[in-house]
Parts: C-alpha cells; sequence; structure tokens
C-alpha cells in the first residue's frame, strides 16, 4: 500500500478531479462558488457549502488541514501545518475570530476537555514527536514527549502520536498512530499508567492507531473507540486497555470516530489507494451500522458485512475529521487538498 507520506510528494495533476478554481473578489481569493449540491442517505442527507471556511491565504494560510472540535462558545477551532498559523478558530458562520500557533508545524490531532469553568486543548504533533496541551489562546501548559517507560521507543523520533483523548476522571489517553502503534495512558497530571495495543495483526493490536475517543454511548459500560485505519477498523477497549471486540468497515481509512449522542461520525479520508483524491464521509447508528455515507455510494451490507463504498468523484478531497455542531451540521477539514480551506455541510 502507498503510505500517505508518499502521496504528499505527489500533485493533483492526472487525478482526473477538478480543483476549484481560485477567483478574486474586493482582492480576497475565494473558491468559486459551486452549484448547492446534496449528499448523503436518509435522515442523514447534507447541503454542500465549500464556500463556508474560505479565506484570503496571504491573511490566514492554510496547507494540511487536520482536526476541528467546537467550543462552549459556539467556536471551531482547526488545526493546520502552515508556518504561520498551526490553530484557526472560526464563527458557525465561517469567519476567522483568531489564528495562531508556530509551535506545531505537523499539527495533527484536536481534543477539547472541559475543566470546571475552562476549555483546554490538546494537540499533537506527529512531526515534533510530541503532544501539548494549551489553554485556547495557544499557551502551552503541559507537554508528552517520548515516553521513557516503554522500551520498545528505542529513538525520541519513533514516538508520532495523532490524536488523543481524555476520560471524565482526567485520565490522558495518546495513540500513537504514526509511531508504534501504542494507546498510552496518563493520568491527569501526567504520570504514565500503562500502555496497550502496538503495531500487529492480533485482536488487541493495530495497523495505524489513527483515532481515538472516549465512548460514552454505554454509560455503566464507558469504553475506548479506537481507529485500526489500515485495517479498516475500530477496536473496541475497556479504559484499562482490554479488548472488546472490532468493528469491521471494509473499504473505509478511517481517520478518528467522533461520538454524538449514539450516533458515531467518521471522515473515510480514502476508499481505495493513496495516490489520487478520494474519501467521503460516514454515519453510524447505535448498533454501528453504516446509515449514511455523504460523498459516497449508498450505504450496503451483503451477509452482515458492509460492501465496500465508492468515492462519488466530486465533493471531497481527502476529508480528515467530521465536527458536528449543535444543529448537527458537519465541518470538514481535509488534507493534502491543494490547501483548501474546509466546508461546512448542513443538514436538510
Amino acid at each position: 500500500m502507498i503510505n500517505r507520506r508518499k502521496f504528499i510528494k505527489k500533485t493533483a495533476v492526472g487525478t482526473g478531479i477538478a480543483i476549484p478554481a481560485l477567483n478574486s473578489t474586493f482582492g480576497i481569493l475565494s473558491c468559486k462558488a459551486e452549484k448547492t449540491s446534496l449528499v448523503g442517505h436518509g435522515d442523514f442527507t447534507y447541503e454542500v457549502d465549500k464556500d463556508w471556511g474560505v479565506q484570503d491565504p496571504s491573511q490566514f494560510p492554510v496547507n494540511d488541514c487536520h482536526e476541528m472540535v467546537l467550543d462552549k462558545n459556539q467556536r471551531i477551532i482547526m488545526t493546520t501545518t502552515h508556518p504561520q498559523n498551526n490553530i484557526l478558530i472560526y464563527d458557525r458562520s465561517g469567519k476567522v475570530l483568531e489564528a495562531w500557533g508556530t509551535e506545531f508545524p505537523g499539527a495533527h490531532g484536536l481534543t477539547l476537555v472541559e475543566e470546571g469553568s475552562e476549555e483546554f486543548l490538546f494537540i499533537t504533533d506527529p512531526k515534533t514527536n510530541k503532544v501539548c496541551k494549551t489553554d485556547l489562546k495557544g499557551n502551552i501548559l503541559m507537554t508528552f514527549t517520548t515516553p521513557q517507560e516503554i522500551t520498545d521507543y528505542k529513538k525520541t523520533k519513533e514516538f508520532k502520536p495523532t490524536e488523543t483523548t481524555v476520560a471524565p476522571n482526567g485520565d490522558i489517553y495518546i495513540a500513537d498512530g504514526y509511531g508504534k502503534d501504542f494507546i498510552i495512558q496518563y493520568d491527569a497530571e501526567g504520570n504514565y499508567i500503562r500502555h496497550f495495543g502496538g503495531r500487529g495483526k492480533a485482536d488487541e493490536q493495530f495497523d495505524c492507531a489513527h483515532g481515538i475517543t472516549f465512548d460514552h454511548r454505554n454509560p455503566q459500560n464507558p469504553s475506548l473507540l479506537i481507529t485500526s485505519r489500515s485495517a479498516n477498523e475500530f477496536k473496541c477497549f475497556t479504559l484499562e486497555g482490554q479488548y472488546l471486540e472490532t468493528i469491521s468497515l471494509p473499504g473505509c481509512y478511517i481517520c478518528r470516530p467522533v461520538i454524538k449522542g449514539n450516533l458515531i461520525y467518521f471522515a473515510v479520508i480514502i476508499t481505495n489507494k493513496w495516490d489520487t483524491f478520494d474519501g467521503m464521509l460516514a454515519v453510524l447508528d447505535k448498533n454501528n451500522k453504516v446509515i449514511s455515507l455523504p460523498g459516497g455510494s449508498q450505504p450496503n451490507y451483503k451477509d452482515g458485512v458492509l460492501v465496500p463504498p465508492v468515492y462519488d468523484q466530486k465533493t471531497f478531497l481527502n476529508p480528515h475529521d467530521v465536527c458536528v455542531d449543535n444543529d448537527d451540521n458537519l465541518y470538514i477539514p481535509q488534507w493534502n487538498s491543494n490547501k483548501t480551506y474546509p466546508l461546512k455541510l448542513t443538514r436538510v
């Protein structure tokens, strides 16, 4: 399989997929508005707005856009790898309110956690081999680097974290998705507790532990929902790292799970291969069955197994995350998409 890092070196030329043209309005570059289209299936159908997040790139530039979260003031916070600003903060209309951060050149995973009346961010950066906890102004409060407690790490650069999640008791789980595929658990003060997983094909192992989230859908037995991206799977674990089950999603190279209510949302960055534009979104019901594939074919199961979905060739350019607002609208950052800004999907 072609590694996604090799894909970065490729261009859009020859992919056969149109890239939004740029035009200038009042001196500001923006994508030309495209004809409104509807994507998705059943109750989870959306109107696509590709212009929602477009900005003047001389003022608020982006490279790869990785993840987005919604704070309690309804601001939408996004990581991007541009050296001028690693964080953009939007309002729901698509206006940029703030931009900050140059310490995270590989800004990737983004987790928002509430502690009392305050909110904080956990930012993963596989390029600098660290995870940082910050306030919403970007002040770094805590840093996690290559764990000395795990002897499998022989070099600092072997730790390439992609995602975090935080349990209600404050425990922090770091997914080393581009490194050794361990899930590393710390307490709220940053003290090492345990690690589990690692790369491999066994039930308790991963093939690119790219995403992780705290799964609260069963309040009596909360768990961890973890991506095994190259295996096209989610794996479920107890909070102590014991394997529970696998959710197989053939043809879906999953980024991270996002849970709202009883539903799971996620971006499928590709369905087939890394050297072309591809991807869609997915919505899973409370039984972990796909019920909508915005940007893809109608969900179909055969003998209880998901039939690999087909990209619609037009909606997305390697979507990397899903942010869900209070009205169930979706905001989508995209990776290696010719520096496109995030899209909005309005639920209809």
